[in-house]
C-alpha cells in the first residue's frame, strides 16, 4: 500500500506541475493518513491548502489508511477465529474490505496447510494476491526473503557479488549466485525471480509496536503510531513517547508572584515563597495569618489565669473576681451575693405578678400571657398561632392578652362570637335579573337571549345572536336583532319564511296561481319567482307527445322531430333529426368547491365499442360564453351518458340557454344530430 501511495504522489507531480509552495504531497498524504488513523473516517478531512492537487493525495491517502486498517482486522480475523462468518451481514465499504481480507488470508491459510506454493494461481485483485501470499507465508516471517544468514566474509563477496549482477541488470536489489536473486530487509522477491516488493509487516503481524500504538507500514519498514493521546501535562515526542511537560521552565502555570513553581509528573504545584515563623500560619496566597493560641489550644494557661491573645503569641494574666448576671459584689467586694430583681425600681415583671429566685426571678403572667425565660418577662400568647382552627370558624385575628374573630366576605359573625352564618345576598337584589343565593356569596343569572356582563358580573345585556360568529348561519337570508331574542327576514317577493322561522323557502307561483302567464304560455318555477314560458317547433319539425301544458316542471322535456316534405332535399339532408327544450332552477351555490353535476343527456343506444356502431360526441354549441359549463361522456349500465357540469362559479340572477348537441358519429362523419336546448335559470341566492 506504501509503494501505492508514492506512486499516487509521483504521478499527481507529474500531470499538474507543481503544488502549493506551503504545503508538499507528502505532506498533504501524511495529514489524510493521520486524519483517517485518528477519525478512522474521511468525510470530514480539514481543508489544510486551496490546491487541488493537495486535496486528492490528503483523500486518497486518508482511504488508504482506512483500506490498511480494514484489511488488517479481516487479516485478525482470519488468523484468531478462522472464519469470516461475522462480515457476511455489513454491506459498507470497510466491512467489504475486511471480508476480502478475511477470506483471501484464508486462502493462503489453506495453501500453507495443504503444503503448496504460496503462489495463488487464481485470477484473483493483485490485494487478495498480497493477503494471500503473506498469511501463507505467516508460518515462517523471519525469513520471508528466502534467504539464509550471512557471515562478514559472505556479506563482501555477496556485496562485490551484487554490483556485478546489479550492473548486469539481472536483479533488481541483490544476486546471491548461481542465477539466484535476494532481496533487502523489509522486501521480498517476486514470482518473477529477479523484482522486490514490500514487505507489509503490519498484515503480517511481524512489528513489535507496544500497547497503545498502531502499525503502519512504510516502504520497506514499518512505523509505530501511538494511538491514544498522552493526557494533559504530557507531550509526545518524536520517539513516540509521552513525557512530561515542565509547566515551570515552559511559563505555562498560573503561580502567583508571591508563590514558586514546583513541576510534578503531569502537573505542577505553586508553593509559598517565604516561609511562615512560629506562631503563624500560610494561607493558600502564602500570607501569614496569626494563629489565637487561646482558641487553637486546649487551656494554654494554668488553672486560675486569663489567656489573652497576642500577635505571634498569646499572655496569661491572672482572674479577677467577676460576678455571673443576677449577683453583685458584696460591700467588701470579696464574694458574690443574690440579687433581688422583684424588689428593683425597674418592674422587672412589668405589673405581672413577680417571685425572686438565686441569681434569677420568676413572672407569674396573667391570662392571655406567657413567661420569657430568655428575656425575662411576660410576652402576650399569640392564641391565633398556638390553637390554629379551633377558636374561629374563618379567620381568628390577635389582641394583646385575648383575640378575635371575623367572617370572610359572604358572612357574619354568629352570636356565640366565633362561628360565622351565611349572608342571603339575594335579599338586597343586587342582580339585574335573576339571583341565586349560594354558602357564602350569591351567582346572577340571566333570561334566555341575555348575558352576564363580563364588567361586574351582575348586569345583563343583551345577545345580538346575529353578531355571534355563528350568526351568518342563522337566518337564511337576513337576521335582525331584538332584546333578548332575534327573528329572520326573506326577500320580499319569491319566499316566505319557513315553519322553523330561520330558512326561506320558496314560493311556487305555478301551484299557488299567482303567476302572470297567458293561456298559450306555460308557467316554469324557479327560485325565487316563475318564468312564463313559450315553446314553438322550428320549420319542418312537429312536436311529439302532449301539448302544451299551463306547468312545465324541471324533469319536463319538450321534444320537437323532423318532419320534411316528399320533395324537400335540404330538410332530408339535415343532419338533425330533432329538437328538444327543457328548463332547469338552481340556487347560487353559497360554497363551491367541485363541478357540480347539473343535466344529464341519455340516449337509447347502448355503448358498444365495435367496429360499425355509431359513437356518439356531446357538444355545447351555444350559450357558453362564460364557460361556466362543460359536457363529458361516461357510461352508466351500459349506456352513453352526457353530463352537464357547473365548473364556475355563478353569481345570479342568471339566464342562458345552452343549445347541446348529441352527434352520431360513423367512420368520422356526423350520420345524424339531436339538439337540446337546457334553458338554465341561476337564482340569486343560495336557498
Amino acid at each position: 500500500m506504501g509503494a501505492w501511495v508514492a506512486a499516487l504522489l509521483s504521478l499527481c507531480s507529474l500531470l499538474h506541475g507543481r503544488v502549493a509552495a506551503q504545503m508538499s504531497l507528502e505532506d498533504c498524504c501524511t495529514n489524510g493518513q493521520g486524519h483517517g488513523v485518528d477519525k478512522q473516517e474521511c468525510a470530514s478531512l480539514p481543508l489544510i491548502s486551496e490546491s487541488t492537487n493537495c486535496r486528492i493525495a490528503q483523500e486518497q491517502c486518508c482511504m488508504a489508511a482506512l483500506e490498511d486498517t480494514s484489511c488488517t482486522q479481516g487479516i485478525n480475523m482470519a488468523k484468531d477465529e478462522g472464519d469470516c462468518k461475522s462480515l457476511l451481514s455489513g454491506s459498507s465499504c470497510e466491512t467489504k474490505t475486511a471480508r476480502m481480507c478475511c477470506e483471501c488470508c484464508l486462502l493462503g491459510r489453506a495453501l500453507q496447510d495443504q503444503k503448496l506454493s504460496c503462489h495463488l494461481g487464481l485470477p484473483v485483485s493483485h490485494q487478495c494476491g498480497q493477503v494471500s501470499h503473506a498469511c501463507c507465508l505467516d508460518g515462517a516471517p523471519q525469513n520471508l526473503n528466502n534467504t539464509p544468514p550471512a557471515t562478514d566474509t559472505e556479506k563482501k563477496q555477496d556485496d562485490e557479488s551484487d554490483e556485478q549482477c546489479r550492473a548486469a541488470g539481472k536483479c533488481s536489489q541483490r544476486c546471491l549466485g548461481n542465477g539466484t536473486c535476494g532481496c533487502l530487509k523489509g522486501y521480498k522477491l517476486k514470482p518473477d525471480g529477479h523484482s522486490c516488493e514490500d514487505i507489509n509487516e503490519c498484515l503480517l503481524g511481524s512489528y513489535n509496536c507496544r500497547a497503545g500504538e498502531r502499525c503502519i507500514n512504510t516502504v520497506g519498514s514499518y512505523r509505530c503510531q501511538r494511538v491514544v493521546s498522552c493526557g494533559t501535562g504530557y507531550e509526545l515526542t518524536e520517539s513516540n513517547i509521552c513525557k512530561d511537560v515542565d509547566e515551570c521552565e515552559t511559563g505555562t502555570h498560573n503561580c502567583g508572584p508571591e508563590l514558586e513553581c514546583q513541576n510534578t509528573q503531569g502537573s505542577f504545584r505553586c508553593r509559598p515563597r517565604v516561609r511562615c515563623g512560629s506562631g503563624f500560619i500560610q494561607d493558600a496566597l502564602g500570607s501569614c495569618i496569626d494563629i489565637n493560641e487561646c482558641l487553637s489550644q486546649t487551656a494554654p494557661c494554668p488553672s486560675g489565669q486569663l489567656c489573652i491573645n497576642t500577635v505571634g503569641s498569646y499572655t496569661c494574666q491572672r482572674n479577677t473576681v467577676n460576678c455571673g448576671r443576677g449577683y453583685h459584689l458584696n460591700e467588701d467586694g470579696t464574694r458574690c451575693v443574690d440579687v433581688d430583681e422583684c424588689q428593683g425600681p425597674d418592674a422587672a415583671c412589668g405589673g405581672h405578678g413577680c417571685i425572686n429566685q438565686l441569681g434569677s426571678y420568676r413572672c407569674e403572667c396573667r391570662a392571655g400571657y406567657a413567661f420569657n425565660s430568655i428575656s425575662r418577662s411576660c410576652d402576650d400568647i399569640n392564641e391565633c398561632r398556638h390553637y390554629p382552627g379551633r377558636l374561629c370558624a374563618h379567620k381568628c385575628e390577635n389582641t394583646v392578652g385575648s383575640f378575635q374573630c371575623s367572617c370572610t366576605p359572604g358572612f357574619k359573625l354568629a352570636s356565640d362570637g366565633r362561628n360565622c352564618d351565611d349572608v342571603n345576598e339575594c335579599e338586597s337584589s343586587p342582580c339585574s335579573q335573576e339571583c341565586a343565593n349560594v354558602y357564602g356569596s350569591y351567582q346572577c343569572y340571566c333570561r334566555r337571549g341575555y348575558q352576564l356582563s363580563d364588567v361586574d358580573g351582575v348586569v345583563c345585556e343583551d345577545i345580538d345572536e346575529c353578531a355571534l360568529p355563528t350568526g351568518g348561519h342563522i337566518c337564511s337570508y337576513r337576521c335582525h336583532n331584538t332584546p333578548g331574542s332575534f327573528h329572520c327576514t326573506c326577500p320580499e317577493l319569491g319566499y316566505s319564511l319557513a315553519p322553523n322561522g330561520r330558512n326561506c323557502q320558496d314560493i311556487d307561483e305555478c301551484v299557488t296561481g299567482t303567476h302572470s302567464c297567458s293561456v298559450t304560455e306555460s308557467c316554469f318555477n324557479i327560485q325565487g319567482g316563475f318564468r312564463c314560458l313559450s315553446f314553438e317547433c322550428p320549420t319542418n319539425y312537429r312536436r311529439s307527445g302532449e301539448a302544451s301544458r299551463p306547468r312545465v316542471e324541471r324533469s319536463d322535456i319538450i321534444r320537437c322531430v323532423k318532419s320534411c316534405q316528399p320533395n324537400d332535399i335540404s330538410c332530408i339532408l339535415d343532419p338533425v333529426h330533432s329538437v328538444s327544450h327543457t328548463v332547469i332552477s338552481m340556487a347560487t351555490f353559497r360554497d363551491f368547491s367541485k363541478p357540480e353535476e347539473i343535466v344529464f343527456l341519455r340516449t337509447m343506444q347502448p355503448a358498444s365499442f365495435s367496429m360499425g356502431v355509431p359513437d356518439i360526441v356531446f357538444d355545447i354549441l351555444e350559450g357558453n360564453e362564460h364557460n361556466y359549463f362543460d359536457i363529458i361522456k361516461r357510461y352508466e349500465h351500459g349506456m352513453t351518458v352526457g353530463v352537464v357540469r357547473q365548473v364556475k362559479p355563478i353569481i345570479g340572477p342568471l339566464h342562458v340557454v345552452l343549445k347541446l348537441a348529441m352527434n352520431y358519429v360513423t367512420s368520422g362523419v356526423v350520420s345524424h344530430r339531436n339538439i337540446v336546448n337546457v334553458h338554465v335559470f341561476v337564482s340569486e341566492f343560495w336557498f
